[in-house]
C-alpha cells in the first residue's frame, strides 16, 4: 500500500509555478495494478520518482508499506565512475539482495559482455537501460514502478524483457505511466488521472480512459 498524506509538489518555470500535486490525500491499495494517465508535462514521471522516494514532496508525506522498485528503466542513480558490477553490488547491499545471484542474472540478461566491468560512463543510453532493467528484474519487488517503457534494445531483447516482466507481474503489483492505452489496458486493472495538481483514482478503466481522452482532445 502507498498512502499520500497532504502531499504537494510544484516547480518553478518561466510562467511561474508548475503545480504537480496540491494537498493530495490518496491510498493506492495492494493487489491491483494501476495505470497513471496524464497529458505531457502533467508530472507523471515526477510522481513516480516521489513514490519511489528519489524525489521529495514539498509538503506532506508518502508512506510505502511495500517493497518498492525504482522506476523501471531509470538509470540516473548509477555512479558513472563505477563499473556495472560495482553499481550492482552497491544496489544489492541497499536492498539486501544476494550479490552472486543478482550478478549472475544481470550478466546473462543484460548481455553487456565485458562492458559490465567497465565504468558506466562509457555506456550508451541503451546499455544503461539494459543494466537498469536487468537489475530491476533480478531483485524481487512487491510493486514495480514503470515509466513509459517495459523494454529496451532491439526487438529480440524487447521480447525477452516483456517475458521477464510478465513473470514478475504474476506476483507483483504495477504502478505504470504510459501514453499507450493498449499497454495500460494490457497490464493494469484500474487507472488514475493526474491533471491540474489532482491525482484521482478510478476503479472503472473505461471511465478513466474516456476522461483522459477528453483531456487529450
Amino acid at each position: 500500500m502507498v498512502e499520500f498524506r497532504g502531499v504537494s509538489k510544484a516547480f518553478r518555470n518561466r510562467e511561474g509555478a508548475k503545480r504537480i500535486l496540491a494537498r493530495t490525500d490518496l491510498v493506492i491499495p495492494r493487489g491491483r495494478s494501476i495505470g497513471v494517465l496524464g497529458l505531457n508535462g502533467a508530472g507523471k514521471s515526477t510522481l513516480l520518482r516521489m513514490i519511489a522516494g528519489t524525489e521529495p514532496p514539498d509538503t506532506g508525506t508518502i508512506r510505502r508499506n511495500v517493497r518498492m522498485s525504482w522506476p523501471l528503466g531509470f538509470s540516473g542513480g548509477f555512479n558513472g565512475s563505477l563499473s556495472g558490477v560495482e553499481n550492482l553490488r552497491f544496489i544489492c547491499r541497499i536492498y539486501g539482495a544476494d550479490i552472486g545471484r543478482v550478478a549472475a542474472f544481470v550478466e546473462d540478461f543484460a548481455e553487456l559482455g565485458s562492458y559490465l566491468r567497465m565504468p558506466v560512463r562509457t555506456y550508451s543510453s541503451g546499455m544503461k537501460g539494459r543494466l537498469a532493467f536487468a537489475l530491476s528484474m533480478a531483485i524481487d519487488f512487491e510493486c514495480y514502478l514503470v515509466d513509459e517503457i517495459i523494454g529496451v534494445g532491439d526487438r529480440r531483447f524487447q521480447k525477452k524483457c516483456r517475458e521477464a516482466f510478465q513473470e514478475r507481474k504474476a506476483r507483483s503489483d504495477l504502478i505504470m505511466v504510459s501514453h499507450s492505452m493498449s499497454i495500460i489496458r494490457e497490464h493494469c486493472e484500474v487507472a488514475a488521472i493526474l491533471s491540474g495538481g489532482c491525482l484521482t483514482l478510478y476503479d472503472d478503466m473505461d471511465e478513466a480512459v474516456a476522461l483522459y481522452e477528453e483531456l487529450a482532445a
